[in-house]
């Protein structure tokens, strides 16, 4: 680490931040007695604080965002260029790098064809809810509104977006949630027994089937849209089982339902191939992104969606009310595409889609070396760099482990040097998967690195 700042310095940062930053997910009461963590510098895979101490981050930025790692002067120096050339402008007028990379983007997605800027996740899903919301008062009477989501799954932070998040944790003391939002049953196969009929085979065709009956029990003349991750996320990182996306899409062309598949932690590389759905074979209608666009080099989400979607909005010309209706205030700035596709051609040429699956099979491998050594963990899953390993408290009776005996795991991992994540305060008594999602860069040193803390702090925390 740079030490660029003497004690004088760094006790005035702290003392700043312990006075006015109010963290995200953070209760502050321990900061009155504690300092608050401060990351001061960044490089590759690591970063440092504000004691100089060096972490290894196995979880891209804590939240799934740096997938090609820190310290990327090719983004920073592009993005400079661009804001002395034109910082912004609104989004009701184009701009180069605006052009340039949606051409990029959906150069990566056939089928889809229109790009919608705004600023993070849970924007770009809202301008999801709104376009169906607005699509059933253009052709349905306003009958055809709800958006089906899934349990477990999670779409952003707003109180719309939390009417679709499937984490009652998050939800909680944040109602009442803005109407018309279903949920339909997740699907976790390693807790399919909790389900009532799950059978043992073909789970996958069955688990769709789920979200058919909630179709017919809603009434298809009533249900718009269906918004699901790819491979959930914050949820316990669940890859969905074999079958089920084939099925999923089958239903939603059955009763026109659009398929709006949220990508925000799974795009742009994380799965191993530029998005999560392009493992499955799915044909979406909208497909939502922010996290690893521009690796948190500048603040960019993206809206992408077929012709077909966007042709609904221009159907009349004289008619004052028949566009979409919105605006994205920093939807217009020109850092966010800039960096996107400086972001996109490092991994083109580095060919990190390929390192992903590799050290994603790696990583598998180690996670699951881990599982034969320890018996908490229940499950190892996962799709390219975005792994999770589920700790339960006995193998047989699958029972979830203690949301604090996860977290001394974390604990003792951040005290060795290594940071990943779980599942926090999100799913009432199943808050008990470890997280992993390490650069896009990472090396087999690294995973080494990460499962060996891992492996000792399971042993710590669990003999």
């Amino acid at each position: 680490m740079d030490g660029n700042f003497n004690e004088n310095d760094l006790s005035r940062i702290v003392e700043a931040d312990r006075a006015h930053i109010w963290h995200h997910l953070s209760q502050h009461k321990p900061y009155e007695t504690t300092d608050p963590r401060i990351i001061v510098e960044g490089r590759g895979m690591k970063v440092w604080d504000q004691k100089g101490k060096e972490h290894l981050d196995a979880v891209s930025g804590g939240v799934w965002t740096v997938n090609v790692g820190y310290g990327r002067e090719r983004i920073a120096n592009a993005v400079r260029d661009q804001l002395i050339k034109l910082n912004y402008f609104a989004g009701s007028a184009g701009s180069i790098p605006g052009s340039m990379f949606a051409e990029k983007l959906i150069s990566k997605m056939p089928g889809l064809s229109r790009v919608y800027y705004c600023n993070s996740g849970s924007e770009a899903n809202e301008k999801a809810f709104k376009m169906v919301r607005q699509i059933a008062h253009k052709r349905y009477g306003g009958e055809k509104h709800k958006v089906l989501y899934r349990d477990r799954d999670y779409h952003g932070t707003t109180i719309t977006a939390l009417s679709a998040g499937g984490q009652d944790e998050r939800n909680a003391q944040y109602g009442p949630f803005t109407p018309g939002f279903v949920r339909v049953p997740h699907c976790l196969e390693y807790r399919a027994f909790e389900q009532d009929g799950a059978p043992q085979e073909n789970y996958g065709v069955w688990a769709a089937d789920q979200i058919e009956k909630v179709i017919l029990a809603e009434g298809p003349d009533t249900v718009g849209g269906l918004c699901l991750e790819p491979v959930t996320a914050g949820g316990g990182v669940i890859v969905p089982p074999d079958g089920y996306w084939q099925r999923v899409q089958e239903i939603c062309r059955k009763y026109d339902i659009l398929l709006h598949i949220d990508e925000v932690v799974c795009g742009v590389g994380r799965t191993g191939k530029w998005f999560g759905y392009q493992h499955y074979g799915v044909e979406p209608d909208m497909v939502t992104m922010a996290k690893g666009v521009a690796s948190g080099y500048a603040a960019i989400a993206c809206l992408v969606t077929n012709e077909k979607v966007f042709d609904l909005f221009k159907t009349d010309a004289s008619d004052p009310m028949d566009y979409f209706r919105d605006i994205s205030t920093f939807g217009g700035c020109t850092a966010g595409p800039t960096a996107g596709l400086e972001n996109m051609a490092i991994i083109e040429d580095e060919d990190l889609l390929g390192n992903t699956t590799a050290m994603g099979d790696y990583m598998l491998d180690q996670l699951n070396a881990l599982a034969d050594k320890h018996a908490v963990i229940g499950q190892v899953r996962g799709k390219g760099l975005f792994l999770g390993a589920e700790l339960v408290e006995d193998r047989d009776t699958r029972q979830p482990m203690v949301e604090k005996q996860v977290q001394a795991v974390v604990a003792d991992c951040m005290q060795q040097g290594v940071i990943i994540g779980m599942t926090n305060r999100s799913l009432p008594g199943k808050n008990n998967t470890l997280c992993f999602s390490p650069a896009l860069i990472a090396k087999k040193d690294d995973i080494d690195h990460i499962c060996h803390a891992v492996d000792e702090a399971l042993t710590r925390v669990f003999g």
